[in-house]
């Protein structure tokens, strides 16, 4: 059995060098797809045309008119119309029939692109920003303006395998950080409200990772690579499966990933230890999955570098104001979902599962940095039934409850600054209850034309327990025990038609909510009033097509929201409770095979999120219809390929567009946007060795990962010089 350890969080290294520069499924049976498949779809991005974008588009006409019929061998596609998807509705589907968009990375692209961060693969998808800031903390966009605190962590939902990496109510604002994406089945999202089957955080978008599952001959593999900032990794998986009695089979797979990242900033980096068993069992009429997964992240932070345009000044951008920062977290999860068929046309599926996650960190970005200390454990159960009927319908009956005990202290030890005092700013427990019925239903009107609909309902209660004074500390308000509940109805109807066997379209329309945050609630300031916080609601409406033309493989579609009771935070630190947003847009994917192996697609956005109301302050004024902060309009990835000969490997030249955007509410600080190029390569030298290498920002740009404004004006993540690394991959 492969087994690692995990260093405790209490165990941080402090010596900070200071001075360094499956299977494929049956129809309504399958619980996913095999992420090890080698038809690698190599997806890749587009956008507006620039300079040497022009030149990519050039190389690929040259390349097309040099092949008059296309490469049958490069003809593997993002856009795979027949790639089943498991997000939606948790049966294997075809993309092609899916009511609404959804996206997929499959494992063979994740292993071709070895992210150093999940961002880097899922910024190649439309309508996601995912803005990097130190080591692994991020900030994530889909469909939506970059969200921060409370909305940032409960407007996203982040699962497992189809179950939640944390509890409702109880969410992290860099929750990527909690995925293990080294070793992977690929990862799907979902723009816009999820399905039925999603409530609460499954607001503006949800990712799904999921788990690699056992392969039915056997297989491992061992990965070390490093390089830039003295990074150096390792990741291993390793799998076998044994036929039983009878005609059922065993299947188990370990993995493992451990990453270092000594950080191009002064006092930074990054150390994370990931493992994850899984055992798959079947027999006739019955599927059992069980995953374990764990994940230890031990980080020296780089707070925010201030000025404006710091980022590209070269005597300033790799300086680190905060070098105490840090952020140490781990969590642990299991699940086991057992698929029973309880005839030939009904099927029961139950998931129980369970999670402990724990965290601490100094809150750099905050007058007083105080440290946070976070965490909860929780259980719950996922339950559907699922019925086929005569004609093509479907069914599905759900129930998922969930339980949740969870605490946080807030706590500065230094001295008061201005009025944040030192002290115990919060100390509170909070227990949670979520309850939550769905139906989901596939009519199929005409052989051509399928309508859906479902309905969620779903009752979220806390119970807070306050363990410090109830009264206000400086600028903190620290309230009395208390009760809240919340009682969220989410309707989701979709029409799809098949016009041709190459075109399909579809309309959907549907809301999302989300029930406050435990954070939201009791984490309050002087001037608030308990209970003040309502449910986010999300009214979105979405009509899309994807289809072949001509060779060239393409979803896109366009989409309008509208989002109320909206809570976040303004500049002066004040929470603000009633909100409302605007978010419009379209969307597009495309790929296509250009002849002599060379292949080329793109993905890219443009959306506008604008405030739909007004609040002035002494430190900021919001008017209705301007540009919600950290909103870029234009998004975009492009990618030229090539595969060599005989599958032997794959090149790729990258570029990746961040439109100009707002840094401040108040639309008076822009940032202008950037650019960047990378180059990836995976070439195998035999059945049983590859080596593979990526160069990122080829043309050493000096760019901010992300730019806002905080108490001292404008700040920025810079963005890391001109980086490299090579590794090599050894397969038995």
């Amino acid at each position: 059995m492969l087994t690692m350890a995990l260093k405790p969080p209490w165990k941080r290294h402090r010596d900070k060098q200071v001075d360094r520069p499956g299977r494929t499924p049956a129809p309504g049976r399958s619980i996913e797809v095999s992420g090890i498949e080698h038809a690698c779809a190599w997806r890749a991005g587009a956008g507006r045309a620039v300079a040497i974008p022009v030149l990519l588009f050039s190389l690929a006409a040259i390349c097309s008119a040099a092949a008059a019929e296309p490469d049958k061998s490069a003809s593997k596609r993002i856009l795979m119309l027949d790639e089943i998807t498991v997000t939606t509705t948790g049966i294997g589907t075809p993309r092609a029939t899916h009511t609404g968009n959804i996206s997929k990375i499959d494992g063979a692209d994740m292993d071709f692109i070895r992210p150093a961060q999940p961002a880097e693969a899922l910024n190649r998808l439309p309508g996601v920003n995912i803005q990097q800031g130190s080591g692994a903390e991020h900030l994530t966009a889909i469909r939506s303006p970059v969200l921060t605190g409370g909305a940032g962590a409960g407007s996203f939902l982040y699962l497992e395998d189809g179950v939640p990496l944390r509890a409702a109510g109880f969410a992290n604002v860099n929750a990527l950080m909690e995925a293990m994406d080294e070793v992977s089945g690929g990862v799907e999202v979902v723009r816009g409200p999820g399905g039925a089957r999603y409530g609460s955080n499954a607001e503006h978008g949800l990712i799904n990772f999921l788990s690699r599952p056992p392969s039915p001959g056997g297989d491992g593999e061992v990965s070390v690579w490093g390089g830039s900032n003295d990074s150096l990794s390792l990741a291993g998986t390793a799998s076998t499966t044994l036929r039983g009695e009878g005609l059922s089979t065993h299947g188990i797979r370990a993995s493992f990933a451990s990453i270092h990242d000594g950080g191009f900033r002064l006092s930074s980096g990054l150390d994370q230890q990931k493992g994850r068993l899984r055992y798959d069992f079947e027999m006739p009429g019955t599927r059992v999955r069980t995953t374990f997964t764990a994940v230890n992240t031990n980080q020296e932070t780089a707070g925010y570098v201030n000025g404006y345009k710091s980022y590209e000044d070269r005597a300033r951008y790799k300086t680190n104001t905060d070098p105490d920062a840090y952020r140490d977290a781990w969590a642990v999860r299991a699940a086991v979902r057992v698929e029973r068929d309880l005839a030939d046309d009904l099927m029961l599926v139950v998931t129980p599962y369970a999670r402990k996650n724990d965290m601490e960190f100094l809150m750099h970005f905050l007058p007083g940095t105080p440290t946070e200390t976070n965490g909860h454990w929780s259980g719950g159960l996922l339950s559907s039934l699922i019925a086929d009927l005569d004609g093509g319908h479907r069914l599905i009956f759900g129930f998922d409850s969930e339980y949740t005990d969870g605490s946080l202290t807030e706590i500065q030890d230094g001295p008061t600054v201005g009025s944040v005092p030192q002290g115990v700013h919060y100390d509170y427990n909070v227990k949670a209850l979520v309850l939550a019925p769905y139906i989901h239903s596939e009519w199929r009107l005409t052989p051509a034309t399928t309508f859906t609909a479902g309905l969620r309902f779903e009752y979220t209660r806390y119970d807070y327990d306050n363990q410090t004074a109830n009264n206000d500390f400086g600028r903190f308000r620290r309230i009395a025990d208390r009760t809240d509940s919340f009682a969220d109805v989410t309707p989701k109807i979709g029409l799809l038609h098949k016009f041709t066997d190459a075109v399909t379209g579809y309309v959907n329309i549907a809301r999302g909510a989300r029930a406050p945050q435990t954070t939201d609630l009791y984490r309050l300031q002087t001037l608030q009033v308990p209970g003040e916080a309502k449910s986010e609601k999300l009214d979105s409406i979405e009509l899309g097509a994807r289809g072949d033309w001509r060779g060239i493989a393409y979803e896109t579609n366009v989409f309008y929201m509208e989002k109320s009771n909206y809570y976040f935070r303004d500049a002066a630190g004040f929470n603000v409770s009633n909100g409302k947003t605007h978010h419009a847009g379209i969307e597009v994917e495309l790929a296509a095979p250009l002849g002599a192996g060379f292949d080329i697609a793109a993905a890219a956005t443009y959306a506008r999120h604008t405030y739909a109301f007004d609040n002035v302050t002494p430190s900021e004024t919001i008017r209705d219809g301007d540009d919600v902060d950290t909103a870029p309009r234009t998004l975009a990835n492009m990618r030229l390929g090539y595969a060599f000969a005989a599958g032997a490997g794959r090149a790729e030249l990258e570029w990746v567009h961040m439109g100009s955007y707002w840094m401040d509410a108040g639309n008076t600080v822009e940032y202008d946007g950037h650019d960047l190029f990378n180059i990836r390569l995976d070439y195998a030298l035999s059945e049983q060795v590859s080596v593979f290498g990526k160069m990122t920002n080829l043309l050493n740009r000096r760019y901010a990962e992300r730019g806002d404004v905080g108490f001292a004006g404008a700040r920025y993540f810079p963005g890391d010089d001109r980086g490299a690394i090579v590794g090599v991959s050894l397969r038995f």
